[in-house]
């Protein structure tokens, strides 16, 4: 597999069973990346994604926003055949020993469309729950785990593991 476009050189691989292929979001999550290898090993398709619903944001969340680290990550269920992007927004923060490291500051979820190329924000993604790791993220149905919760992404990272509860999530 060969990508020529630099947005993304930063992007982790996501094999999609849905689609029998792997994907790879671009970085900003504008666009998607879909390799068959059998079909179209140098030349991707890709999908331009046009954010929908996006929640009101205020000035100092905005600017607190874009002063993240910022990456994008493709999660699928297999049970619901829904594909999600999901923004992961990270800042440094002082721990009491005074060293840096960063914590998660915000998450956004997007359902993403398929056939129409559409990111629909949202904070409810049923009774699903979204494993997020540096490697490879995961969405299984909040039922098969013990001590999880639906409608909840649990952040495992090198300097945190947190869970974020989507509903209760505040944009102000």
């Amino acid at each position: 597999m060969r990508i020529s476009n630099p947005c993304f050189f930063s992007s982790s691989v996501m094999y999609s069973e849905k689609e029998d292929m792997f994907r790879i979001v671009g970085s900003g999550g504008h666009l998607i990346g879909s390799w068959d290898l059998r079909k179209h090993k140098y030349t991707p398709t890709i999908q331009r994604l046009q954010f929908q619903n996006l929640p009101e944001l205020s000035k100092a969340k905005r600017e607190l926003l874009h002063s993240c680290h910022t990456s994008e990550h493709l999660v699928e269920s297999r049970t619901t055949g829904e594909t999600f992007m999901l923004k992961w927004y990270k800042r440094t923060a002082k721990t009491i020993y005074r060293t840096e490291r960063m914590e998660t500051e915000a998450l956004m979820v997007f359902k993403i469309d398929d056939e129409g190329g559409n990111a629909v924000y949202t904070q409810d993604i049923g009774d699903l729950c979204i494993f997020l790791t540096r490697s490879e993220s995961f969405c299984v149905p909040a039922c098969s785990v013990r001590r999880m919760r639906r409608n909840r992404v649990k952040i495992m990272d090198v300097d945190e593991i947190t869970v974020v509860d989507l509903a209760a999530q505040s944009w102000k």
